[in-house]
């Protein structure tokens, strides 16, 4: 094996690692255990959430449980909110969370309450460290290393972004901005992918392949570094990951655009969760 071949498995070998820990974490995917819409509860009312929340144009209003306010319940009791770390005695105005779960400005005991919007609609979603899912994970199944799938290939931008409605994974359509395409070679043939371009440059696609479905989960997700100033990147599938609905199904993952459904087996990557 060469001496870039040695480090290549090295470096998987540790975010394989990071990755598998972060999915673990309190407050990584498996822990999410709904998402409510709010449209959906007119009433203001959760089901196993605390509080009462409406939208209210571009916030959100919650206002704490009457009888938790009247007994004076600490931050911890069963029922209690706590809004920046303090307890929640009377309405305050929300706007989307854009932080880290584990620093979502509602929490309730141990669970954090994450306020968010899409196209126009809001949501609450709930974390739970003690999630059956978070419970019952034991790992990812991914192929090991081959450096025969890290390829080499350039980032196409198209003259300006486009946008596509796709199917997400709560069976709604939603838009999905695409910046360019990715173009590589595989099994000796020219590849390309659709892809966004993330704020730090990197870019991320959403694909499917023959393995799709059967051999590994139904779609994976593929996040290239940013190209170089001549477009070039390398496409790395040993880091192809399993999108967060495929730990939890409360996420709204959008499945891969037209175009993005590769017609070649791509046995590299992550493939499935393992359960107990």
């Amino acid at each position: 094996m060469s001496t870039d071949a040695s480090q290549g498995r090295q470096d998987w070998q540790h975010w394989h690692e990071q990755r598998t820990a972060a999915v673990a974490s309190s407050y990584g995917p498996l822990s999410l255990t709904g998402t409510y819409w709010l449209s959906d509860f007119p009433d203001g009312r959760i089901p196993s959430v605390p509080g009462d929340w409406r939208a209210d144009g571009d916030e959100v209003v919650l206002t704490p449980d009457v009888g938790a306010v009247e007994t004076g319940e600490g931050a911890g009791a069963e029922g209690a909110l706590t809004v920046d770390g303090a307890p929640l005695t009377g309405p305050v105005r929300l706007t989307a969370d854009h932080a880290p779960v584990h620093e979502s400005r509602v929490a309730s005991g141990g669970r954090r309450l994450v306020v968010m919007r899409r196209e126009g609609e809001w949501a609450v979603r709930d974390f739970d460290p003690d999630s059956a899912a978070r419970r019952a994970f034991r790992g990812i199944e991914a192929t090991p290393y081959d450096e025969s799938w890290v390829r080499s290939g350039v980032y196409r931008p198209y003259p300006e972004d486009r946008h596509v409605r796709v199917e997400n994974a709560d069976g709604k359509e939603r838009g999905l901005g695409l910046a360019g395409e990715l173009v590589f070679d595989l099994h000796g043939a020219e590849h390309s992918l659709q892809v966004a371009v993330e704020g730090d440059g990197t870019l991320w696609a959403v694909f499917a392949d023959a393995t799709s479905g059967r051999d590994s989960y139904r779609f994976r997700f593929l996040r290239p570094a940013a190209p170089a100033a001549d477009g070039s990147v390398i496409v790395d599938f040993n880091r192809a990951l399993l999108p967060p609905c495929a730990f939890a199904s409360h996420f709204i993952c959008p499945f891969p655009p037209p175009g993005n459904t590769l017609d070649t087996a791509v046995a590299a990557g992550e493939r499935r969760v393992r359960e107990s």
